[in-house]
């Protein structure tokens, strides 16, 4: 482990140097890149620190023992000894962690994408649902989020929901929720009691950077066009709503949320290169499903990963089987243990792939 730790040293020191040297700064992209590098390598080194601390206890306390010249002195060693070899066991396994390779995209913020399913008004109910608990969990993380673009149904909810998310390892966090939901309940319009099933679907894009996607202006074409849904008089009798048609690949973004047309275009153009990125990462990502067959990231769009049943008051999510008998508390933003469990599988998968480092 120390000598392990040491080549991370070396790559951290000649990391704190280069994000000093001037054509570094000056090329955004390597600089940007270098900076989370750099964080990364820090909190590595924190470990180190603490690891050479409890490495040093265990050595004095054995030479302490070994000599067994002063009986009260021998008997304090042993038990620092017991307690400092149960710390380097838990501490080895967290940098064992994190010494496996991250995602790059992990760090991103991400463009989320709510579209209500099979259903009819019920799944539109069901999206609106669903972006309420996202809001929740974003709020109790301190993270931000706006929305970009919506559809309201016509008995409540949304058809479709497009919100923005910024925060830390906003994507490493988010991307488990990618899939279909589907919910098993008794609907507001229904009158002989009956359980229906409906569905939405959660997509969740890594905001692409300017310039992890360029894209040719010529390629774009731009409508202008009234706002429409609540905003007051000057959204919706403005040309402010911004729609963008990317000709090669026929992918639209658009949003109508702010008043400033220039804003509306800006946050247009998020979504469509978050979204051109997502192809790229989608086939990227079924390659690598294909090659360690993972449980929690296949890139499968169409996969039903979760189920909320109201009648059982239980959420399944069925990739790793885990049910949970707290759905009150999970649709109202609660789902940090199941983005720890799905999060703990992913660590495992990754673990036994990169074991040839340990």
């Amino acid at each position: 482990m120390i000598e392990k730790l040491n080549i991370v040293k070396q790559r951290f020191d000649e990391v704190n140097d280069l994000i000093i040297q001037p054509d570094v700064i000056s090329d955004q992209k390597r600089y940007i890149e270098l900076n989370k590098e750099y964080k990364d390598l820090r909190a590595l080194m924190d470990e180190r620190e603490k690891y050479l601390e409890l490495t040093n206890n265990i050595e004095e306390a054995k030479e302490i023992i070994s000599d067994g010249s002063d009986a009260e002195m021998t008997e304090m060693a042993k038990m620092q000894l017991e307690e400092a070899e149960k710390e380097v066991k838990k501490l080895e396994e967290k940098i064992r962690m994190m010494l496996v390779p991250k995602d790059p995209d992990d760090a991103k913020n991400v463009v989320m994408e709510i579209r209500a399913g099979t259903g009819g008004d019920e799944a539109s109910i069901f999206a609106g649902d669903l972006y309420r608990m996202y809001t929740k969990y974003v709020e109790s993380k301190g993270w931000k989020h706006n929305i970009v673009d919506y559809s309201e149904g016509t008995s409540g909810g949304f058809k479709e929901m497009i919100f923005e998310v910024s925060g830390e390892d906003v994507y490493g966090t988010m991307k488990f929720e990618a899939g279909v939901h589907r919910v098993q309940r008794v609907p507001q319009t229904e009158t002989q009691g009956r359980v229906h099933t409906s569905a939405a679907t959660v997509m969740v894009l890594p905001e692409a950077e300017e310039f992890d996607v360029e894209i040719d202006p010529k390629d774009v074409r731009i409508d202008y066009f009234c706002s429409s849904g609540p905003g007051g008089q000057s959204v919706n009798t403005t040309y402010s709503a911004v729609r963008l048609t990317h000709e090669p690949t026929g992918l639209v973004a658009q949003c109508q949320d702010q008043k400033s047309q220039h804003k509306n275009k800006e946050k247009a153009f998020r979504v469509l290169r978050s979204r051109l990125y997502e192809i790229e990462l989608a086939k990227k990502q079924e390659a690598d499903a294909a090659k360690r067959n993972s449980m929690v990231s296949s890139g499968d769009r169409s996969a039903k990963i979760r189920t909320y049943n109201y009648s059982q008051g239980r959420v399944t999510d069925h990739r790793i089987n885990l049910t949970l008998y707290d759905l009150s508390n999970i649709i109202n933003g609660d789902i940090q243990k199941i983005i720890d469990e799905l999060r703990l599988v992913e660590n495992t998968e990754k673990l036994k792939e990169n074991s040839d480092i340990f």
